[in-house]
């Protein structure tokens, strides 16, 4: 048959011009087989090979593609990059390493990133999970800042909004600030405790450079800012730091934050700043402290009245935190520093160094760098000597008389140095008047 007669054939088909047939295509063939028609003829009507029809009607209905399958370097190793997989935290270079170095086996990092593709998602919800419990009454103070431009007088300005949740009740308390430094949170908290009429057990907060020198996410060992621990100590709570980037551990205030932004402040303008204040402090009483909420199902002035307002530690009123000093001293020879004409004992290996002195809340601290050194009572009286005497451990004469109280430290007036001889016997020794 020549070339013509065969592309002059209606009967014959060339199946490599055969394009892919939709679902459309193998639903008419299974209809017109079930009306009688036979696989040729479909095959015809449709313009495909009669193969193709044979198996798309013996199947039913369309068939998923289906890939081949093939050997892979990395089959039969599932359970063990899933281990190290969450035990690297993710890292698929160092997984990659390991792999090399105790399997042989060797593979691109594309490759090993395919295949902890799953196992990604698990540590990503582990790395999102946080188990909710409930705070008891009076136990808890969650604190948070907020940022949020704010239109006032026509103008748009930042406004750093405090917020500070109970953790029981939800009750919240809220204040504006231009500025988010150590002063303010101090401010914020002073404010809640007034309105709230009473200071909780512990504060919660994240970690501000306002208020945590440092905070280990390893050993989760917290260095707080001096005047914060003296601010905690004046008002009796113990101050508390979420894990490093686990803000969330205080969804509390983190929520209460969002929640002021987006229903006390957002599409709002104000006159002034004193506009301002006043539109937050009304919107708390009337609006945030009122509503139903969400997971409690009260309102939180309801609960906390009910709850936790004779659980807070009542104020017995203590003045405003305003008298605190920071200080820069050198250590003198006699192992002390000089504060207000009293001098307050350091270890003597710090003789020369310079050290940072706070006064606050009845106390002395002294520190040298981040570590403190020494923490003494703060004398009542002026030109007395306070004394650790684990400061002078193995300096000569360190037991002359100095007088220990039951506290382990003493207060006596300065001494006269007793190497120091009257006027007179040094003209003797010299041979004549001076």
């Amino acid at each position: 048959m020549t070339e013509e007669g065969m592309s002059a054939s209606p009967s014959w088909n060339d199946p490599r011009g055969e394009v892919m047939k939709t679902p459309d295509d193998v639903s008419a063939m299974v209809r017109l087989r079930a009306c009688g028609w036979g696989i040729k003829r479909i095959a015809r009507e449709l313009g495909c090979s009669h193969h193709t029809v044979k198996h798309y009607v013996a199947a039913g209905g369309p068939l998923p593609f289906q890939a081949p399958k093939r050997a892979k370097a990395l089959d039969g190793q599932e359970d063990w990059l899933g281990e190290r997989f969450l035990r690297h935290r993710g890292n698929a270079d160092v997984v990659r390493q390991d792999l090399i170095a105790e399997t042989g086996i060797a593979v691109s990092l594309r490759t090993l990133q395919r295949a902890v593709q799953p196992y990604r998602q698990a540590l990503k919800a582990e790395a999102l999970a946080t188990v909710r419990f409930e705070t008891p009454p009076g136990r808890q103070l969650q604190i948070d800042f907020g940022e949020r431009l704010v239109e006032i007088d026509g103008a748009r300005v930042k406004a750093f909004v405090f917020v500070a949740t109970l953790g029981h009740s939800r009750r919240c308390h809220v204040r504006a600030f231009r500025d988010e430094r150590q002063e303010s949170w101090f401010s914020g908290l002073e404010s809640a405790f007034t309105t709230f009429g009473g200071v909780p057990e512990e504060v919660l907060m994240d970690n501000p450079r306002a208020l945590v020198i440092r905070h280990d996410a390893a050993s989760r060992q917290v260095t707080f800012n001096d005047k914060l621990l003296a601010f905690a100590k004046h008002w009796g709570f113990a101050p508390r730091a979420c894990a490093p980037y686990r803000a969330r551990t205080k969804g509390k205030t983190e929520n209460g934050v969002g929640y002021v932004k987006k229903n006390a402040i957002a599409g709002h303008s104000f006159a002034s700043w004193e506009a301002f204040e006043a539109h937050l402090a009304r919107w708390e009483r009337d609006v945030a402290n009122e509503r139903v909420h969400g997971t409690t199902g009260e309102a939180p002035i309801d609960r906390f009245e009910r709850d936790e307002a004779h659980r807070l530690q009542p104020l017995r009123g203590r003045p405003a935190f305003g008298t605190l000093r920071e200080l820069t001293r050198v250590v003198g020879k006699d192992c002390a520093v000089e504060v207000d004409t009293n001098s307050y004992s350091v270890p003597w290996r710090l003789i020369g160094e310079r050290v940072a002195v706070t006064v606050a809340a009845g106390e002395v601290r002294i520190r040298h760098g981040s570590a403190e050194v020494a923490v003494h009572r703060q004398a009542p009286g002026r030109r007395q000597r306070i004394v650790d005497r684990a400061h002078l451990d193995g300096v000569a004469g360190r037991d002359g008389p100095v007088s220990r109280q039951a506290e382990g430290l003493s207060i006596d007036p300065l001494p006269v140095p007793a190497l120091l001889r009257p006027l007179a016997e040094y003209e003797v020794a010299a041979g004549g008047r001076f």
